[in-house]
């Protein structure tokens, strides 16, 4: 549930911190990130955020990191050690450092040379983040996809979508609703994340339409 995307530039901006952050960014050699974005502070999502801390060390300094402003609220709270710059580390120790910014929907920045655009979803009874990165569209725990989600998807050659189960789910799409809106979007490439271990990988991807396909750890791809 978490996703890197590397800018034309080189800039490496990091989606989510989820709970195995440490062996993904090892496995896939990342050794620095500029940015982080979340989408929403549930812990699947959020809980491997200290492992931040090599990345922090390396850069020797705060990495800045941005989402909704009641996520960023509870982060700041939740991981003060990480956000609070009064809190110091003992010496010969370290701590992940990290810079908290709350964004509004709609809100577009500039990183890397890429636009990050902030698309606000619902996810049950909250709201969550989905990002627009260049020709990339990112959506994760959400459950529809309001008109102006649609509109500022529209667009992107690579869709990254969730999908829970076969069967509805009251705050992720099902997997039959994930498949409409990724024709709702129309992107050339849909990959199905979030996926729980109900579903057997070969089998969606014989049953899936063209142009969608489930995704996997270490999945990379390059977007025209």
């Amino acid at each position: 549930m978490g996703a890197l995307v590397e800018t034309e530039s080189g800039a490496r901006i990091l989606i989510d911190t989820p709970t195995e952050l440490r062996l993904q960014l090892i496995a896939a050699g990342v050794d620095s990130v500029d940015a982080v974005f979340f989408t929403h502070d549930h812990a699947d999502h959020v809980h491997g955020i200290d492992d931040l801390r090599a990345l922090s060390v390396r850069r020797n300094g705060p990495i800045d990191m941005y989402g909704p402003p009641d996520t960023m609220d509870r982060l700041a709270r939740r991981f003060a050690y990480i956000f609070d710059e009064t809190i110091r580390p003992a010496p010969g120790t370290s701590k992940p450092e990290g810079r908290a910014h709350s964004i509004e929907p709609g809100q577009t920045l500039s990183v890397g040379g890429a636009m990050v655009k902030a698309v606000a979803l619902p996810h049950g009874s909250i709201s969550v983040y989905g990002y627009r990165i260049g020709k990339l569209a990112y959506v994760t725990d959400a459950k529809e996809l309001p008109d102006e989600a649609v509109k500022a998807f529209r667009g992107a050659s690579v869709l990254v979508l969730n999908a829970l189960l076969r069967s509805e789910h009251p705050g992720h799409f099902s997997i039959s609703e994930a498949v409409r809106a990724a024709k709702l979007i129309g992107a050339r490439q849909t990959y199905l994340t979030h996926l729980t271990h109900h579903n057997s990988h070969a089998a969606l991807e014989a049953e899936l339409p063209a142009g969608i396909a489930p995704a996997y750890d270490g999945l990379a791809v390059s977007i025209d």
